[in-house]
């Protein structure tokens, strides 16, 4: 029987950070244009939640199957599956309930949310919802991961800030319109920083167990030049939507929270060896996270 710290290791709850920041700052764009449902505002926390932690466990457990983490040169948190803290088979189970979540918190959203819509949004909503399960799952596990040909950046991007912070604001307003894409994008920049500093951080072992990410095709100078393009192109956008929206000085004030990104930036430039990239993963999730309270509040006051 697997112990509750393995599971807990296995669940990753320092990357939770992320899924509640798009869920949130969705919510609060909702709530600047006075449309704003609590029980959609919980129920997306949970599923973003749910989502996260499913693509943590399908990652434990394709990491195993495809040997990633045999080489010896892993850095971050040692996985369950791999060590034999987590069985495969008790990991694939707890897949399945995490999916069965999913789907039940997904089904009661998707009813909550839009029981008078029109049923193209309906189905369109229950596609989106199957699409991020399957990309939470594939990211690494199964045939043919994505995350193994270096296409990770791309779909958490779309499904882990787009789809987020957009379905969200739509989940809440039954509006399609220009409001939430610019937090959105910078958000889904945040989203793959974090993504790509753990792809830094595991560079050689990744190199060496044929994982193709984007440090590996680039090079560790290379993707830090990328991750700074990610870091700035995200704050152009917080910038952008301000300027856009925002009528009162006090409602820049979340800008302030730029200053953690610059030092994140600048000290991960500093770092000669990889491997001490592994505490900016999480930094840079919970700079994230605050960034998207104050950036709800603000935009709210």
């Amino acid at each position: 029987m697997a112990s509750l710290k393995s599971w807990i290791s296995a669940l990753r709850p320092r990357t939770l950070f992320l899924a509640v920041a798009t869920a949130l700052s969705g919510s609060a764009i909702a709530l600047s244009v006075n449309q704003f449902s609590i029980s959609v505002f919980f129920l997306t926390l949970m599923i973003a939640t749910i989502l996260q932690l499913l693509s943590n466990m399908a990652n434990d457990l394709g990491d195993f199957q495809h040997g990633t983490d045999i080489t010896g040169e892993r850095v971050g948190p040692k996985r369950t599956v791999q060590s034999g803290a987590i069985t495969p088979s008790q990991m694939k189970r707890a897949i399945i309930v995490a999916i069965a979540c999913a789907a039940i918190v997904g089904l009661l959203l998707i009813y909550i949310a839009l029981q008078f819509m029109n049923p193209i949004y309906i189905t369109a909503f229950l596609v989106l919802g199957i699409l991020c399960i399957i990309a939470a799952i594939k990211y690494t596990a199964g045939k043919n991961p994505y995350g193994y040909k270096g296409f990770g950046d791309i779909f958490s991007f779309v499904f882990f800030g787009l789809v987020s912070v957009v379905g969200t604001y739509f989940l809440h307003t039954h509006l399609i319109d220009s409001r939430p894409w610019l937090p959105a994008i910078g958000l889904g920049f945040l989203t793959v920083a974090v993504l790509n500093l753990n792809n830094m951080r595991d560079l050689d072992n990744d190199k060496k167990s044929g994982k193709i990410t984007i440090p590996v095709r680039i090079g560790l100078h290379n993707a830090k030049l990328y991750h700074a393009v990610l870091t700035i192109g995200s704050l152009l956008c917080f910038i952008g939507y301000s300027l856009l929206y925002s009528a009162h000085w006090y409602q820049y004030l979340y800008l302030l929270c730029f200053g953690i990104f610059i030092k994140l930036l600048t000290d991960i430039f500093r770092i000669k060896e990889n491997r001490l990239l592994d505490p900016y993963l999480k930094y840079t999730s919970m700079g994230t996270f605050f960034l998207s309270v104050c950036f709800s509040i603000c935009i709210n006051l």
